[in-house]
C-alpha cells in the first residue's frame, strides 16, 4: 500500500513541476534585420556563395524557377539574448535554402518571406523570429531560381 501511495505522490509532483514550467513559457516575436545577420561574423563565416533576396528586393531577371521551398530552423536560446538566438536560427534557415539552390542547380533564392508560427512578415529588409525562454524559431519560404545570363 505504501508503494502505491509513493508513486501517486511522485506522479503528482511531476505534474505540478510540468505545469509550473509551461505556465512561464513565452513567445516573443522579433522583426530583425537580415543584412545585419548576414554581415555578422557568423554570417560571413557560414553563409554559402549563393545570393539571397528578401521579398521586394531587386534582383536579376529569372530564366528558370525551380519552385518554392521552406526552411524551418530552431536553435537553443538558453543563455543567449533573443537577438543572438534569432540570428542563428535565421542564418540556419538561409543556409538551408542556399543548399537547396545548390542541389537544384539554381543561382539564387528570391522572394524570401518569414512565415514563423503563421505570423507572416513580407519585408525587403527584415525577418521575423519567435523567441522563447528555451528556443528561437525562424521559418522562411523562398523561390530557388536561375538567372538569365
Amino acid at each position: 500500500m505504501k508503494r502505491g501511495y509513493g508513486m501517486l505522490v511522485l506522479t503528482g509532483c511531476m505534474l505540478c513541476a510540468f505545469a509550473s514550467s509551461t505556465a512561464n513559457a513565452r513567445t516573443t516575436f522579433h522583426d530583425l534585420g537580415a543584412k545585419q545577420a548576414a554581415e555578422s561574423e557568423t554570417g560571413k563565416a557560414k553563409l554559402l556563395d549563393v545570393p539571397f533576396f528578401l521579398s521586394g528586393q531587386a534582383h536579376a531577371k529569372v530564366a528558370r524557377d525551380f519552385g518554392a521551398f521552406t526552411a524551418n530552423k530552431r536553435t537553443n536560446a538558453v543563455g543567449k539574448s533573443d537577438e543572438a538566438a534569432c540570428e542563428i536560427a535565421f542564418l540556419s534557415a538561409i543556409i538551408s535554402l542556399q543548399n537547396r539552390a545548390v542541389q537544384l542547380g539554381g543561382d539564387a533564392v528570391v522572394d524570401i518571406k518569414s512565415i514563423t508560427k503563421h505570423n507572416d512578415l513580407d519585408s525587403p529588409t527584415d525577418y521575423r523570429c519567435a523567441a522563447g525562454s528555451m528556443m528561437a524559431n525562424v521559418v522562411l519560404t523562398g523561390r530557388v531560381v536561375k538567372f538569365e545570363k
